[in-house]
Parts: structure tokens; C-alpha cells; sequence
């Protein structure tokens, strides 16, 4: 009997004699780390350049039918008042690119998450993120938020590298989370708020143990 794929589908598709590979989401997909950061540090263009990197991520593996929005809180500026992340993402469930659920609602992915782990809180593609332990280590994910998805204490400069929009070495840093639950920080184990960044520039990031990684999930 012809088994079939579960959770993830295979696209090939043959060009001049070359064969391409195309991983494709489930159609569940509500939730992933980016697989890239900006390349820029913490300066993701703000919220508006967050969420679309977000959205041409997930349009890459055909999820890109959904609004997607960058788990970022940013300070009140130009006007405008203070975001919360969890005020971005919806209510929930989230499911990962395989279509397993990763946190249930708010009051879940805030509390206890017992689903969400290093192999479940996974890329766009349905890869595992590098976390502490391995080589180089990504598990640094930038939020700008307290434990309870709201933005965290402090200015711009201190909490959201200048509500994303800062690279800059000296010009402040950003709170990030752990993705694998796991690390050091006043808060190890907290998927959004384990400590903040050593500073904003892409070199910075990494040497705190991450890539500028950040959270995408669907709201609707």
C-alpha cells in the first residue's frame, strides 16, 4: 500500500535538467521562528519591515494566504502609542509547520506551555532552530516583551533597539527570549523575556547566542 507524506508536502519541480526542492507548511501553520533575520541586527525596519519578512517567509512555503505579524512590542513613538506583542498574534491555537500545536491560547503561551519545546517551536521550513548546546547557538529570540507579552520595562533604546530600527554597536539592546527554554538570564526558561541582547549590531547578537531571529504567527 503507498504510504503518504504527513504533515509536511514535497513540491519538485524540474527546471533545465535541475531538480528543486520545496518544502511546503501544513495548512495548520499559524506559528514559526524565521529561518533569517534581516541581516542587520536588530534593525528589522521596524514593525512594518518585521512583519513583512514574516509574511514573504511564510508565502515561501505557502503560507503566505495569512496575515502574518512579527511577536514584537514596540515604545509609544511619532504619535503613536505603546505596542504589545501579544496584542499582534491572535488568540489562538498556533500550530508549527508540521501542524502540530505549539501553545493553545494567550494565557498558555504566556503560562506553562507545556507543548512548546525546541522540537516543536520550529522554522518556516519545519527545521529545528539551533539552541544551547549547539554549534553555533541561535536560541536568542528578539521581543521586546515581559514574560506576559507586554512590552518590557525601559526606553526604546534599552528594550527594543530603538523599536527595531537600530544596528548600531553602543546604541542600546533588546529583550530577547529563549525559544528552547533553556540558558542563562533572569529568566532561562522563558520563551520571551530570558534577559536582554548584549547591544543591536548582527555581531552583537550573535556573541549574546543568537542570529535576530524572531517570532512570526498568524493572526488570522
Amino acid at each position: 500500500m503507498r504510504k503518504m507524506i504527513p504533515m509536511m508536502v514535497v513540491a519538485v519541480i524540474a527546471t533545465a535538467g535541475t531538480v528543486l526542492v520545496h518544502a511546503q507548511a501544513s495548512p495548520q501553520m499559524s506559528f514559526f521562528i524565521t529561518s533569517v533575520g534581516s541581516g542587520k541586527g536588530a534593525d528589522l525596519g521596524g514593525l512594518a519591515g518585521a512583519d513583512a519578512h514574516c509574511q514573504a517567509l511564510a508565502k515561501a512555503v505557502g503560507a503566505g494566504g495569512k496575515t502574518w505579524h512579527a511577536y514584537l512590542s514596540a515604545t509609544a513613538a511619532d504619535g503613536k502609542p505603546a505596542v504589545h506583542a501579544k496584542d499582534r498574534i491572535g488568540t489562538g491555537p498556533w500550530h508549527n509547520a508540521k501542524g502540530e500545536v505549539v501553545a493553545k491560547d494567550l494565557a498558555d503561551l504566556h503560562g506553562e506551555a507545556p507543548l512548546w519545546t525546541k522540537q516543536t517551536a520550529l522554522n518556516e521550513k519545519g527545521g529545528v532552530v539551533n539552541g544551547r548546546g549547539d554549534t553555533p547557538n541561535m536560541h536568542d529570540i528578539l521581543t521586546g516583551s515581559k514574560q506576559d507579552g507586554t512590552l518590557s520595562d525601559g526606553d526604546a533604546a534599552s528594550a527594543t533597539c530603538s523599536n527595531w530600527t537600530s544596528s548600531t554597536d553602543g546604541s542600546g539592546s533588546a529583550t530577547v527570549g529563549h525559544f528552547d527554554r533553556t540558558g542563562g538570564g533572569a529568566a532561562p526558561t522563558s520563551l520571551n523575556a530570558a534577559h536582554p541582547s548584549r547591544g543591536c549590531s548582527q555581531a552583537n547578537l550573535v556573541a549574546t547566542g543568537g542570529a535576530g531571529f524572531f517570532y512570526c504567527f498568524a493572526s488570522k
